[in-house]
């Protein structure tokens, strides 16, 4: 069954058939089949094709699940690592039995060429679906284009050079070849020019993209670019102004409270996101951001499974992650829950009351006798002490309070949205494309800005920055929104930041060369006839 699954990651892009949902925008109230190009009827199939893009993209980067798009954003990098003590091995954090069929290998790609055949398939029939207004129509297709560029980005960050497919055809193909890696940058950056040409400067939906959208995402594959052989002299150049056109419309929320806070969610440092509604129906699967960066916290006394801090799924900060932060740096309680309060009446524990304390520095065990609650110091969160494996200050960051308790097998329906791209990050982008060009007194100044929202009152000097400084600070500002594996691919950290930071796979120290780039799977390789080669030491 799961073979057949992932042969037919790149079929779907040969039938010409999708299924997608008569739906309004994002808010998911009936669904039906259509198949195309039987629906070229009016506006509304078009519409239907254009939300779909939106509908599988969603759900692919926004639920969790062992084969989406969180396990590889940031599991095995220096700041998350698995939730476990220090035994035993894992294939993706540990970087240990690696191979072409693993199952989140092949899945991912599955995936990604998923939303490529939804954006193919509007692409080829946008005019060929009668009565759509020519400023939808290009709308549509620019959208369709933004979602194209981020999935091949994903793709050839993960695996090198793939199969550029750009439309859908009506037969069987078995002969893909691999583009190389510049090829497949090419289409990338086409496709963001013709979106940031084609989509609104501001939609008038909610939750769609708009140009700024487009120019973000456009700016992160320039700076990416911009470290390869094939860079093109001014990608740096180019990064930082686009950067500039997105900070300029998208200023920073005045505290980084401000910025979680989920009654501020929709705040104009949001530059894109996916939305959830509050009805069963609009969430779908749900958001599952709020499940994640969380231990079995229930075996304590005084708590309980529950919509407070809800059920987690593994992983977790690394040591050098929680280290991070200036005593003044804000994000540091904003980010993370340094107190767990009792939700149930419980070995003398009220509710309300504490029931574990993480303090930031070690107390002296007298001290820790003396509480009637728990205590973990910062040297224990990967040593079981009897109630659980491992222990630490969960994440409160995405903390959905609406969201109802479930089990991680269930629809976790928190309806909270995922912020994909905001400001901080576009400062951030700047920040180290600046210093790549040689301007480290310009990467000083978007720092700076950045920090000082944070409430950091000491200002860096040019001397105080470097690419490790400038990877530190997306760590703090960003951790959990945006992929840290493609960060440290990006800047050539990856291989010695890990071993340095993650306990786990350190223990291991298996991650070499070859892990820079992820397996193909063996299934495509097989089902191309041999025609997509595999990376090299798999």
């Amino acid at each position: 069954m799961k073979k057949s699954i992932y042969i037919s990651a790149l079929a779907l892009l040969l039938t010409g058939t999708l299924v997608t949902s008569c739906d309004d925008f994002l808010e998911e109230t009936n669904r039906q089949a259509i198949s195309i190009p039987s629906s070229r009827e009016n506006e509304e199939s078009f519409l239907q094709l254009n939300n779909y893009i939106y509908e599988v993209t969603r759900d692919n980067t926004t639920r969790y699940a062992p084969d989406m798009l969180y396990v590889l954003e940031d599991l095995g990098t220096d700041i998350v690592t698995r939730a476990s003590p220090l035994t035993g091995v894992d294939a993706i954090n540990d970087y240990v039995d690696m191979n072409a069929s693993n199952y989140v290998m092949q899945v991912y790609w599955a995936n990604q060429y998923k939303q490529i055949a939804a954006a193919n398939t509007l692409l080829e029939n946008a005019d060929l679906i009668d009565g759509v207004e020519e400023s939808l129509k290009n709308r549509g297709v620019g959208e369709a284009k933004f979602f194209r560029a981020w999935s091949y980005f994903n793709l050839v960050e993960n695996y090198g050079g793939v199969p550029l497919v750009t439309e859908p055809t009506t037969t069987a193909q078995s002969d893909f070849m691999r583009a190389s890696e510049e090829e497949v940058y090419t289409l990338i950056v086409n496709d963001l020019n013709d979106a940031i040409s084609a989509v609104d400067e501001n939609p008038d939906e909610y939750g769609r993209v708009s140009k700024d959208a487009a120019r973000h995402l456009l700016s992160k594959i320039l700076l990416t670019r911009g470290y390869k052989s094939f860079a093109a002299s001014d990608d740096y150049t180019q990064a930082i102004a686009l950067a500039e056109t997105v900070i300029a419309n998208h200023p920073l929320e005045p505290t980084f409270a401000d910025v979680v806070d989920i009654e501020n969610q929709r705040n104009d440092e949001v530059i894109f996101s996916f939305l959830f509604g509050s009805e069963s129906s609009s969430v779908g699967w749900g958001n599952t951001k709020h499940l994640l960066y969380k231990f079995e916290y229930f075996n304590y006394p005084g708590l309980a499974r529950g919509s407070l801090y809800q059920n987690g799924i593994g992983r977790m900060p690394t040591p050098y992650f929680f280290n991070m932060f200036d005593e003044e740096d804000t994000r540091n309680e904003e980010t993370l829950r340094y107190v767990m309060y009792a939700d149930v009446a419980e070995d003398g524990l009220e509710v309300g009351d504490t029931a574990i304390y993480f303090p930031k520095t070690a107390w002296s065990q007298e001290r820790i006798d003396s509480k009637p609650y728990a205590v973990i110091n910062p040297d224990q969160y990967l040593v079981n002490d009897g109630v659980t494996n491992v222990h630490w200050p969960m994440f409160k960051k995405f903390e959905d309070p609406g969201a109802p308790f479930v089990y991680a097998n269930e629809r976790a329906l928190g309806d909270r949205d995922m912020v994909i791209m905001r400001g901080a990050e576009a400062y951030l982008i700047a920040a180290e494309a600046a210093f790549q060009n040689n301007n480290p007194g310009a990467a000083v100044t978007y720092l700076n800005t950045v920090r000082s929202r944070a409430g950091i009152t000491t200002p860096l000097t040019a001397g105080d920055v470097d690419l490790a400084f400038i990877l530190d600070e997306r760590a703090r500002e960003l951790i959990g929104e945006v992929n840290r594996w493609m960060d440290l691919k990006r800047t050539g950290t990856l291989l010695s930041r890990v071993l340095e930071y993650n306990p786990h796979a350190a223990l291991n120290n298996a991650i070499t060369e070859k892990n820079l780039l992820r397996p193909v799977p063996q299934a495509e390789i097989d089902a191309s006839g041999k025609t997509i080669s595999q990376n090299p030491g798999y």
